[in-house]
């Protein structure tokens, strides 16, 4: 048995990291091992033995005064009662390893400089679940929304230069000072292994200097994740649509513009012949293509597009209004009935997305995945089988692959069907991840 020690700056449920870190402790739990946590305290925070060693809450977002946002910018970067209640927690605990998650910015990497760690050679493994090792925005997509790789030098004042954080100035200047600062203090020296969720990421990891130390291990899902998207998978989606349903394609998410949503409800007018300047579906040239009238688009998710969004459909005219739906947020198995029931869900993402769990959760729904090609997306469409592709942020590609899923068969979607249960069934096994994650803390600790 192992005595693990788990660390992300957020304990409670936020995001896909935070998905990816209860889940984790669930799996290596369910083995057998020992597991601690450490975190931010937060009102929303799961109860833990632990949370008494937990960081005070820090929010770099929200309203607070300009002297406060001063004080607090002191411990972005370097926080010395992170570094004190983790050393005091390592002294209780005494852990075999130690696998970090989030941490910038709330718990900082000071946390590695405990003298525990030193002293009795205790391993760290560190999952990526974005670009900050190699981008101060931890997006890679510089201050114009252009995908970039000017960092990879290592330089980090293309951030500043660039204006990459939130359009800050002062923003981006903060975090290449961070980035600086770490790469000086040699803090990422201190992390003995790095998972990167895709080969995508990966490979950005080796070509930014941290080839030797990475390794490709694709996301899983948890036992009732599986079990949910087995419940919620349509496999009589054709049957439905003879009986009066209307097959839809599928974009859930954030309503912002990395994520590619005004380039799908682009693509989607175009491809439904609702577009200026596009064939409608009343054209007398037959060789136009046009999406049937049958065919929607649901949207699901608030953002900061949402006003684009309603401007576009409502430009369109009212045809294009009764087609695209636009639901609000939702979660939990009302989210997943809308997965399942779609005939194909959309990845749109203009930025290097890396291992979504949107698509993991659709692939396990077994609803195919229009996926765009950029970052770890295409790791999760074969070709024809879980999926097709399309250049990210082209709306006309896009466009034209919709129109090739209009167009698959019965048949041939029901083999589709099966190859997404089989992809999640090979890859996304949360008991085989453990197993998996174990051996690589075993190798760790024997160097």
């Amino acid at each position: 048995m192992m005595r693990i020690l788990l660390v992300n700056k957020y304990f409670y449920r936020k995001g896909g990291a935070e998905t990816y870190f209860f889940a984790l402790a669930e799996g290596l739990k369910a083995l057998g091992h020992e597991v601690a946590f450490f975190s931010m305290k937060h009102p929303n925070n799961e109860q833990s033995y632990w949370n008494k060693y937990f960081v005070s809450e820090k929010d770099y977002v929200g309203e607070i005064s300009a002297f406060k946002k001063v004080q607090e910018a002191s411990t972005l970067i370097y926080s010395f009662e992170a570094k004190r209640k983790f050393e005091a927690l390592l002294e209780e605990f005494k852990p075999d390893v130690i696998h970090m998650n989030n941490v910038h910015r709330q718990l900082t990497l000071s946390i590695l400089d405990a003298p525990y760690l030193k002293k009795h050679h205790v391993p760290v493994v560190y999952t990526a679940h974005d670009y900050i090792l190699l981008c101060p925005a931890y997006t890679m997509v510089n201050g114009r929304g252009e995908v970039c790789d000017a960092c990879l030098d290592r330089h980090f004042s293309h951030a500043t230069k660039n204006v990459c954080v939130k359009g800050s100035r002062a923003k981006s200047a903060l975090a290449t000072m961070e980035a600086e600062f770490l790469k000086l203090h040699h803090s990422y020296d201190k992390i003995d292994l790095i998972i990167a969720p895709s080969q995508f990421m990966k490979n950005k990891l080796d070509e930014g200097g941290y080839a030797g130390k990475t390794v490709a291990m694709q996301n899983f899902l948890t036992d009732s994740q599986m079990a949910m998207g087995a419940r919620v998978a349509n496999t009589h989606k054709f049957e439905d649509t003879q009986a009066g349903a209307r097959p839809y394609f599928l974009f859930f998410g954030r309503l912002s513009k990395e994520k590619g949503i005004l380039t799908l409800v682009k693509a989607f007018l175009q491809a439904a012949g609702l577009a200026q300047g596009s064939a409608n579906a009343q054209s007398d040239d037959q060789d136009v293509q046009v999406l049937p009238d049958v065919w929607y688009l649901h949207i699901v998710g608030d953002g900061p597009e949402r006003g684009a969004i309603e401007q576009l459909i409502a430009s369109a005219g009212p045809q294009a209004a009764s087609r695209i739906h636009l639901l609000g947020y939702k979660s939990g198995e009302d989210l997943q009935r809308e997965v399942g029931n779609a005939r194909f869900t959309v990845l749109s993402s203009e930025w290097r997305e890396n291992m979504p769990y949107s698509g993991l959760e659709s692939l396990a729904a077994q609803t195919p995945i229009i996926g765009a090609r950029i970052g770890g997306i295409p790791e999760l469409v074969e070709e024809g089988k879980t999926g097709f592709t399309f250049e990210s942020g082209n709306a006309v590609d896009l466009s034209n692959s919709m129109l090739k899923c209009a167009a698959v068969s019965a048949l041939n979607y029901s083999a589709m069907q099966h190859s997404c249960r089989e992809y999640v069934n090979a890859r996304c096994l949360q008991n085989e991840y453990a197993l998996a994650l174990i051996d690589l803390y075993e190798r760790v600790i024997q160097r």
